[in-house]
């Protein structure tokens, strides 16, 4: 049997407002096995990402706050350990790439410099070794001129290319688990194939486990070894892909 490598149990996320809770994870449960690529698809505001960022442990509080379950990363809950054991597990062992790359890329700064800024926090490296290895990533992800590119700025990239920074950033220290949280959003059909494909070559020549978030079926079929549907928080179908897309359960899936 397959190593399991992370498993949500019984997630529960809330966010507390003027108005009330929100209860933005209700009960979510998944397990994410070595080498597999898991896929978590719904509409917007189903919870996905809260479920992405909670993984990591980085819902923002206030309003939100995880108030129920277990995250366990091989057998250790990351919901129980202190917030600098958690930062030796988050960028390193669990990444994650975020939906947009504006948000999270630093415009004053350099993206080889913020690539290798990941790499000096996690590994005993020079800066000269960090910024060599940020382009050696950015090879990998299949920015042209990557050693000439490292210099450029983020908005001197498209946007296809500013989500394979991120995906560098995330790769920087070979995690065991790489959260991609809708790599492929807002990115015409012709990039998102080839984010798609990028991926996929990612995962054969690294071996990580993926968690593939997305509100579009079609990417997750296209690589997803199991899928998850969710829908205003609650988990209501996990199944293998073939099995999912051969026999769906539940309502929604069918309808979706």
């Amino acid at each position: 049997m397959s190593e399991t490598l992370l498993e949500i149990d019984d997630l529960h996320t809330h966010f507390f407002t003027s108005r009330g809770i929100v209860r933005a994870v209700d009960g979510m449960s998944i397990k994410i096995n070595k080498g597999e690529v898991v896929g978590i698809v719904g509409e917007s505001g189903s919870g996905k990402s809260v479920t992405a960022l909670s993984i990591v442990r980085l819902v923002p509080s206030p309003p939100g706050r995880i108030v129920g379950g277990r995250i366990l990363f091989l057998g250790k809950d990351l919901l129980q350990i202190s917030e600098r054991e958690m930062q030796e597990i988050r960028g390193h062992k669990i990444s994650m790439s975020f939906q947009d790359p504006m948000t999270y890329l630093n415009p004053v700064m350099r993206v080889g410099e913020q690539i290798a800024e990941t790499i000096l926090l996690h590994q005993s490296v020079t800066k000269e070794e960090a910024i060599n290895r940020a382009q050696e990533l950015m090879s990998l992800v299949q920015i042209p001129s990557a050693s000439e590119r490292a210099s450029d700025y983020p908005h001197q990239f498209s946007g296809g290319m500013r989500q394979r920074i991120l995906l560098a950033m995330a790769l920087s220290c070979n995690p065991d688990i790489l959260i991609a949280d809708e790599p492929t959003t807002a990115l015409d059909v012709i990039v998102q194939a080839q984010i798609l494909e990028l991926l996929k070559e990612l995962k054969a020549r690294l071996g990580s486990s993926v968690l593939l978030i997305s509100h579009d079926l079609g990417v997750i079929g296209e690589l997803a070894d199991k899928v998850s549907i969710v829908y205003a928080g609650n988990l209501l179908e996990f199944a293998t892909s073939e099995r999912l897309f051969q026999n769906p359960l539940h309502p929604y899936t069918r309808d979706s």
